[in-house]
């Protein structure tokens, strides 16, 4: 298996990047094994192709002519557009191109190799002047742009933008609308694992009583949307904090709560507070800050120390709730599952943060079963299944409902 990968991948450079595929062969390996998907892609009038971030031989795809241009649109016949990835163009600045740290340069490398439509980090202003200033000199051929003009709307017009608009500004003001928010909600209320509830089955901590007299909320994922919404939401790798409009989860206890409950929120409580209160329970929200793309590449994914040590110090304390805002699984630590009375993944949850107190409260049942193998500790992963080592902490497909006579569901 090894040497099939090495024969595929061929092996990087030294220092080069993370997420950057290197790779290497023949350009009759490359024809025989990987250019079949695209002839059949091309048949059936795939419209846009999408330059890669990787190396082919050591020259990036975004400056790669032959196969491009020469290949894949000329051999191949492909007659829509070529669009860069995200700084596609920006990044050949680092494959040591001739004057690569000058953008211009790296703009007529790219275009003049075949991309049509570009994807910049850059701002807008300073690339219309590049570019009309390399057309200007000769450096990019006005046929070059006529070309790309025409691919561009070929597509376009294919497609019936013009006749037939993708966009109805007239609908602007239903999104995010009441009924768009209660289909979120209901979401959110149907994609809740229930893991733990209650450290002796017969004595479970859910469903939360609405009428105790003082709840703890804490932790650093109970009062942050930004949170709850990860990655791909309003920003590229997600934010913290009022990124948008919603009900923080913090806010939708105090809105399910009876009117003569006291709901005090700190997130990192300390012994001051867990010693001058009396606490019918605990509502403790963490996981991960939001990630996307090679920014999620971690060596541990684990609830930070901490964290865990504040999780630990309040269930010593008062009956707790675990909540879990992460979109993947992470690495609980035996110490602190024995010491927590309950235990949810919540996902990433989004704006509407209703949907997790309409069943922490006991208005509707948990319904939602782990779709992936909730691993015990890191050297465990990948999990299979089928294997006789499997032995995870939650099996796919498990998931408790509510209630003295629980349900356990799995697979």
């Amino acid at each position: 298996m090894a040497s099939i990968i090495t024969g595929l991948q061929g092996l990087p450079p030294a220092e080069h990047p993370k997420g950057h595929p290197f790779v290497a062969g023949s350009y009759d390996e490359l024809e025989k094994v990987h250019m079949a998907p695209y002839l059949d892609c091309i048949s059936q009038h795939v419209c846009t192709v999408m330059a890669s971030f990787s190396s082919y031989n050591g020259q990036k795809m975004h400056s790669h002519k032959f196969l491009l241009t020469d290949v894949l649109k000329n051999k191949l016949g492909f007659k829509g557009f070529v669009i860069s990835d995200w700084g596609g163009i920006d990044k050949l600045k680092d494959n040591g191109d001739p004057e690569g740290a000058e953008y211009r340069v790296c703009a007529a490398l790219g275009i003049n190799a075949g991309i049509d439509m570009v994807l910049g980090r850059l701002d807008l202003v300073k690339f219309q002047e590049d570019l009309i200033s390399l057309v200007e000199a000769g450096e990019v051929p006005i046929s070059r742009i006529d070309d790309a003009v025409e691919r561009i709307l070929r597509v376009k017009f294919a497609a019936g933008i013009f006749e037939h608009p993708f966009s109805d500004r007239s609908l602007l003001d239903l999104v995010g609308c009441k009924l768009h928010r209660e289909i979120a909600r209901e979401a959110v209320r149907k994609s809740l694992v229930l893991l733990k509830n209650g450290k002796d089955p017969e004595k479970p901590l859910l469903p939360l009583d609405k009428n105790a007299r003082k709840i703890l909320v804490a932790g650093t994922h109970a009062d942050d949307l930004g949170y709850q919404c990860g990655a791909w939401t309003v920003s590229w790798t997600g934010d913290s904090g009022s990124t948008t409009i919603g009900t923080t989860i913090l806010d939708a206890i105090k809105q399910t709560v009876g009117p003569e409950t006291e709901v005090i929120f700190e997130q990192c409580p300390t012994a001051d507070t867990l010693s001058a209160h009396d606490f019918a329970f605990a509502i403790v929200a963490v996981g991960e800050p939001p990630y996307a793309e090679y920014i999620s590449s971690k060596t541990e994914l684990v609830i930070p120390s901490d964290l865990a040590d504040m999780i630990c110090s309040v269930a010593d304390r008062v009956p707790t709730l675990l909540v879990l805002i992460t979109g993947r699984p992470i690495e609980l630590k035996p110490e602190m599952l024995e010491k927590i009375d309950a235990l949810v993944a919540a996902w990433l949850p989004g704006t509407e943060g209703n949907g997790i107190t309409d069943v922490f409260f006991g208005d509707y049942d948990f319904m939602g079963r782990l779709p992936v193998s909730w691993f015990k500790t890191l050297d465990q992963l990948p999990m299979d299944p089928g294997s006789n080592l499997y032995d995870p902490l939650f099996p796919v497909g498990f998931g408790l409902t509510h209630g003295p006579k629980m349900k356990t569901y799995s697979i």
